[in-house]
């Protein structure tokens, strides 16, 4: 069923109960990420825009542009429908390709990449669900060293990547950084409660000297 669900100051995201729904995983990157004025923004693993508009909705005097990259049409179709519904065409646009196919028009085109990827390496859970909702959340279409090569092609020199990802693959997705020269700088734990941390957010820099800054814990 397709429902529309209010971010905030006007801007509103079409969702669909039978696709991959957002979740507070997405707020929470769209918050952690700093935009700097005049950021042209791609947010890689889409889904149906959340991250991206949440980040405009956040910043929107510092958001030159943000093109949503998602592989799955109907994901992409929502995605295309809140553009519209929210008037911000001239902002926004979408592209439903692989990042694996990405063209070289998208070389060095991004000073800001945002991505909520696929958390589970292949072959470990989720594998039960439809396969739409699958693809979301585990390693089927999209590994993570080709998710990290397609960032690192795509940002600029200086460039940063801020990603959310699940705690136990902290050092997949530095050793994947590192390989395509991104230096990690800012780290943060997720946490529900007492519990130990279950996610990370992470910010990356293209090209970045090493340093990196930890922050307190979010309990979620």
């Amino acid at each position: 069923m397709e429902r529309i669900e209010d971010l905030g100051n006007g801007i509103k995201i079409f969702q669909n109960d039978e696709l991959y729904c957002f979740t507070s995983d997405a707020i929470l990157l769209s918050k952690f990420a700093r935009v700097k004025s005049g950021d042209v923004v791609a947010d890689f693993c889409s889904g149906s825009g959340v991250v991206g508009f949440n980040l405009y909705n956040l910043n929107p005097e510092l958001i030159k542009g943000v093109t949503f990259f998602e592989m799955q049409k109907p994901l992409y179709d929502l995605s295309v429908k809140s553009i519209l519904e929210n008037k911000l065409s001239d902002k926004f646009c979408a592209v439903n390709k692989r990042l694996q196919d990405l063209g070289t028009e998208y070389a060095g085109k991004f000073s800001l990449i945002v991505c909520n990827p696929p958390y589970m390496e292949k072959g470990r859970g989720f594998i039960d669900e439809k396969d739409f909702i699958a693809v979301c959340r585990t390693e089927l279409s999209l590994s993570l060293e080709e998710l990290v090569k397609a960032i690192s092609t795509a940002l600029k020199f200086g460039g940063r990547v801020c990603m959310v990802h699940r705690a136990d693959r902290l050092i997949d997705v530095i050793t994947a950084f590192k390989s395509k020269n991104i230096e990690p700088k800012r780290l943060q734990f997720v946490s529900g409660g007492k519990k130990e941390p279950y996610l990370f957010l992470i910010e990356g820099v293209k090209g970045g000297k090493s340093g990196l800054k930890v922050h307190n814990t979010i309990i979620n």
